[in-house]
């Protein structure tokens, strides 16, 4: 065996020692191929080879600006090209042989220049034309499915992505079966890149490019097969565009992707899938696409399905932002919100599925802001249609609206932009609203039992005191209702003792003992105003429908929630002044006075 070929060699700086030294390893893996007759040197030979060109691209990978090694990279690429397309009929073998390492090691050297990953991606089109699909298919996934930490950049895995489209066209056997071994492999790896890059460049927009020529091989695919094939692969087709208008919408600036060619393209995608606008934003279409394109035991290929959902919604949102991507998409937003604003339950799903697009880190805050303003948008129910069923069971819609209640706090909580927490804000209230009295009651008491936000929670006791109000300057004179009326009525849910039973939430936790403070100050002194205007409204309007006048009830607060929070308030101001803790009394301050004065109505009560 050739003495250069044995040893692992050193980096050679000159492009011209590199590609003389690259030209005589092609030769002697091409003669031992041929040959034939030694296996064990054939393989020795070629394992050489990558060894050899792994060592330069390492080497440009330490020394990123160093222009001898970009040229000798260059160089190196152009001579593999060249040794490649000269191959005649009967060197097929050797061509066979070299693709299950050159194209991951081109790819390797595409992250080195422009110029040499477009060299790149004509070798990987050169091994695509000349090689059996089947085993192209195996050996990119492989590839990008195995990368190297230094190469888990667009630049590595652009090259391998354009040999899927080709690749996927030329199978002619089994083919959903082949795509949908393929499809996991290339999401996680689009989804790797997108998670792993440090800004929205354009590399990106050039890796959604060719994802989006993948989508276009899956259609052509599709219209060359029959029955249950056809409709799998339609099926697999339609979570591909999914997945990847999430992905897209994570790695490419929002201004971008929205006024970019690939949210029209990957719009086109919907009608061909069978799927609309209504049944994307209710997830109605996301649930029949799994059930065809992975049935019952596919939880390995649900795994690279993660953000179909997030997906869904997104789709749905550009096209409320563009009159041309809803036209692209087959859809009338008009239409579409007129269906949601008749029907509560078609609501309520669309508002589920906007949560993932709020809970999302790496969405921008443009596509935030839009996912609220299309939430106020179908909001509006037509009052002509809205059905008098408050005693309909709602229950089995509470997690949907907790989970996006909730999704919907955290924008308020945390979100930068002034105008979008305010948009939050009269969003959240939209949608309590839009609830049952008694189904609102359940999922204010949640989110407040289940709550970790000390403001949040006040804000929610707020909400609580005007559903009290609402319903108590409703309420009819207590000498003209009797007790059975009183305590039968069902319009009457906050203005009940229902609403003390939130005030014991805050002021006795479930856990046990007084409030932690000045943590909970916001929420401690929310239901401590909470209890005072309920035992005002009571003892002024000369009733008890919440129960609180009731000696057993007065002796209760008083020695569970007031007497230990005046205790640990006490203490805890003490505490404050000796160490000049301004912060902790301002905190303190207003609920000490709110405190006291409901300690006063109480015992005067009493």
């Amino acid at each position: 065996m050739d003495p250069e070929t044995t040893d692992l060699p050193t980096p050679c700086t000159s492009s011209a020692a590199v590609v003389d030294r690259l030209r005589r390893s092609l030769s002697s893996c091409s003669q031992l191929i041929q040959t034939g007759v030694d296996f064990h040197k054939s393989e020795q030979s070629l394992s050489d080879l990558v060894l050899f060109l792994n060592s330069i691209s390492d080497s440009f990978v330490r020394e990123p600006e160093n222009q001898d090694l970009e040229n000798a990279s260059f160089q190196i690429l152009t001579e593999i090209r060249l040794f490649i397309t000269s191959s005649s009929v009967d060197q097929q073998a050797v061509i066979d042989a070299l693709s299950f390492e050159l194209p991951k090691t081109a790819a390797r050297f595409a992250c080195v220049s422009p110029r040499c990953m477009e060299v790149a991606q004509s070798i990987v089109d050169c091994f695509t034309d000349k090689c059996s699909p089947r085993d192209m298919l195996s050996i990119l996934c492989e590839a990008i499915g195995s990368p190297r930490d230094a190469f888990t950049v667009p630049s590595y895995f652009a090259p391998l992505l354009s040999g899927f489209p080709k690749v996927f066209v030329s199978i002619r056997r089994r083919q959903f079966e082949q795509v949908k071994a393929a499809v996991p492999v290339i999401l996680n790896a689009l989804k790797a890149i997108v998670l792993d890059s440090d800004d929205k460049d354009a590399d990106l927009g050039d890796i959604f490019h060719k994802a989006n020529c993948i989508a276009d091989s899956m259609k052509a695919v599709c219209l060359e097969l029959e029955g249950k094939d056809n409709e799998k692969l339609c099926a697999l087709l339609g979570l591909f565009v999914l997945q990847i208008t999430a992905l897209a919408s994570m790695g490419i600036e929002y201004r971008l992707a929205h006024s970019s060619p690939l949210v029209l393209k990957l719009s086109h995608f919907l009608q061909s899938c069978g799927l609309s606008y209504l049944g994307l934003i209710m997830g109605t279409d996301v649930e029949k696409l799994l059930g065809i394109a992975v049935g019952d035991g596919g939880d390995d290929l649900v795994g690279c399905f993660s953000d179909i959902w997030l997906g869904a919604s997104i789709l749905v949102i550009w096209g409320y932002k563009s009159n041309e991507v809803a036209l692209a998409a087959g859809a009338d937003l008009v239409a579409l919100k007129d269906e949601l604003q008749s029907s509560r339950i078609k609501r309520w799903h669309a508002v589920g599925m906007l949560k993932h697009v709020l809970l999302c880190l790496y969405l921008p805050l443009e596509l935030k802001k839009d996912a609220i303003n299309f939430l106020l948008s179908i909001m509006y129910p037509k009052l002509s249609q809205m059905p008098n069923d408050e005693n309909e069971d709602y229950s089995t819609y509470m997690p949907t609206l907790c989970s996006a209640l909730q999704a919907i706090q955290v924008v308020i909580m945390y979100a930068t932009d002034v105008i979008l927490r305010k948009n939050a804000f009269a969003a959240f209230k939209e949608l309590l609203a839009d609830c049952p009295t008694s189904l609102r009651f359940d999922i204010l008491r949640a989110l407040i039992k289940d709550g970790d936000s000390s403001s949040m929670i006040a804000v929610l006791l707020d909400c609580v005191r005007e559903e009290v109000r609402l319903e108590s300057s409703k309420s009819p004179p207590a000498s003209k209702v009797s007790k059975a009326e009183s305590e039968g009525s069902q319009g009457t849910i906050f203005w009940s003792s229902s609403a003390l039973e939130l005030v014991e939430l805050v002021l006795r936790p479930p856990g046990g003992g007084p409030p932690s403070l000045p943590e909970h100050s916001d929420a401690v002194l929310s239901a401590l105003n909470l209890y005072r205007f309920i035992l005002i409204k009571e003892s002024t309007g000369k009733s008890n429908n919440s129960g609180v006048l009731s000696r057993d009830s007065l002796v209760k607060a008083h020695s569970e929630w007031l007497l230990p929070l005046r205790t640990l308030v006490t203490r805890m101001m003490a505490e404050a002044q000796c160490d000049s803790d301004e912060l902790a009394l301002c905190g303190l301050n207003p609920v000490e006075v709110v405190l006291y004065r409901c300690i006063e109505l109480v015992e005067q009560l009493l």
